[in-house]
């Protein structure tokens, strides 16, 4: 009896926690690809762990901040991993990983990382650390216009905008 009231608060805990975090426009993994591909727009996605201090700024003070909230939300499939859990699995390019194993083949080495991927869901890039809303919204618009496939790097974005060099 004592099991089975365990399991049961097991199963009502993960399924509030999913909920909350659907609710706020962050997804699990497999779900966030899934809707990827069925809206086709690019994902974010947030490498965090609970012990992490900036991580835990990004989204007090980045994420929160109405201006990007709206922008990720309008443009972007938004995806949260913790970065050290290895009870869990979703699966990537027909590979299975756990958190902790998904975190290592992005290559993350630090807390907070955001990955971005395209609508196809191929690696952009993996950007390391903490930014402060007015320089992540940049970021946000660098991807989502596809500046990436232009070779424009991110500073003559920042400098000149989305706009190919003439030839």
């Amino acid at each position: 009896m004592k099991q089975f009231f365990s399991v049961l608060m097991l199963t009502f805990l993960w399924v509030t926690f999913a909920f909350a975090t659907e609710h706020e426009g962050w997804f699990e993994f497999d779900r966030g690809l899934e809707l990827s591909s069925d809206q086709s727009k690019p994902v974010l996605i947030d490498f965090y762990t609970d012990w992490c201090h900036w991580c835990k700024v990004l989204d007090e003070k980045t994420f929160s901040d109405p201006v990007v909230k709206k922008y990720m939300d309008t443009h972007f499939i938004r995806i949260k991993v913790h970065a050290e859990t290895n009870d869990d699995e979703q699966t990537y390019k027909g590979q299975t990983f756990t958190s902790a194993q998904l975190a290592r083949a992005f290559r993350v080495t630090g807390y907070p990382a955001l990955a971005f991927l395209d609508k196809n869901q191929e690696i952009v890039t993996l950007v390391p650390g903490f930014l402060p809303p007015e320089k992540f919204i940049n970021v946000l618009k660098y991807i989502k216009e596809e500046c990436y496939t232009t070779g424009i790097s991110f500073q003559d974005y920042l400098d000149k905008g989305c706009n190919p060099p003439e030839q």
